[in-house]
């Protein structure tokens, strides 16, 4: 059994780790051990980051 794992970065993504991604229709994406997931919406690479939230999202989550 693996352990996730989800942080949420300053002003930029989420870092998930021991995750498996599945889509709409159940299929499975392929995903390295860490994957950057996109928070912002401005990807042009959904669900992952590409960096574009760069200077234009702001978010600091504190529990």
């Amino acid at each position: 059994m693996k352990l996730a794992e989800i942080k949420i970065l300053d002003n930029g993504p989420l870092v998930a780790s021991g995750v498996t991604l599945v889509d709409g229709e159940g299929k499975q994406l392929e995903t390295k051990d860490q994957v950057y997931l996109c928070r912002c919406g401005l990807s042009g690479n959904k669900p992952f980051c590409d960096g574009s939230h760069k200077g234009k999202f702001e978010s600091n989550v504190r529990a």
